[in-house]
């Protein structure tokens, strides 16, 4: 397998890098500035959301693109940097691929998509365990831009059948980063409230990618994902209580399981998050 990995030097890029390249695939990394990641067969340097850049990007061809290149937060931008940056790279990622006749995409959702994090007002879900029917309260540039990106996934897949998982990313991190978050919630459990405590290392995340790649799915499918368990020290039904007390629960959640509801990943790729806190 051939795949083209755009920002593959992010967080999640250099771990999908790494899994690829232990499942013996082949590599074609498309990254902003350099250094490429050492797994790449071939790099071009360049914006995902450039048609010549991506054109370049496939070469020869490839058999399938992880698209993770993005702004990841509304704060690391202009409101349009973000939105029109975000937007115009999904659109083009995927168009060139399906145009070089590319098949298989996955691409970097985000549980931020429910509009909670990046919000200027506090939030509350609509109802707990979160799942993919949950309505969405965007408020900020980013969280929309998420969502145009899976709208845009939805009309390529109706316009050229290419096949698309959108994996909705919690707070993902490795190891040292996750323990250092989960201290600062333990002692301040507010701060990852509207992140509904969720998390996600960063291997756990490659893994999904690795699966979305390979299983035999058909369609476009926006998949929630999360660690089984939350960065916080209290239960999870005494955290909903106290910082989303109007939110409605569905079915009660057991000791410190995360509010977030991986039963449709499970389903559809079989995956299940092995690093836990």
């Amino acid at each position: 397998m051939r795949v083209l990995v755009t920002g593959a030097n992010g967080n999640i890029g250099r771990a999908v890098c790494a899994r690829l390249a232990a499942e013996q695939a082949s590599i074609a990394a498309l990254v902003l500035a350099e250094p490429a990641p050492p797994p790449a067969s071939a790099w071009v340097i360049g914006d995902a959301g450039d048609p010549d850049t991506v054109r370049r990007a496939l070469g020869d061809g490839v058999d399938a693109v992880v698209h993770l290149a993005a702004i990841p937060a509304p704060t690391l931008g202009t409101p349009i940097d973000v939105f029109a940056g975000n937007t115009r790279a999904t659109f083009n990622v995927l168009e060139e691929c399906a145009r070089a006749g590319v098949r298989r995409a996955v691409i970097a959702s985000s549980y931020s998509i429910l509009g909670l994090p990046f919000a200027p007002r506090v939030l509350h879900p609509a109802y707990y365990p979160i799942d993919e029917s949950t309505p969405l309260q965007i408020e900020d540039p980013y969280s929309l831009s998420k969502q145009v990106d899976e709208a845009t996934a939805a009309m390529m897949q109706r316009r050229y059948g290419l096949d698309i998982v959108a994996l909705r990313f919690p707070f993902t991190a490795g190891a040292d980063r996750i323990a250092a978050t989960a201290a600062a919630t333990r002692e301040d459990p507010s701060r990852m409230a509207a992140d509904s405590w969720s998390y996600l290392h960063v291997d756990d995340a490659a893994a999904a990618v690795w699966l979305a790649l390979t299983r035999p799915v058909t369609g476009v499918h926006p998949l929630l994902l999360a660690a089984p368990t939350t960065l916080a020290d209290r239960s999870t039904m005494d955290l909903i209580a106290e910082y989303h007390p109007s939110t409605v629960l569905n079915r009660p959640i057991p000791g410190r399981d995360t509010p977030i509801d991986t039963g449709a990943i499970e389903r559809l790729l079989g995956f299940r998050a092995g690093w836990t806190l």
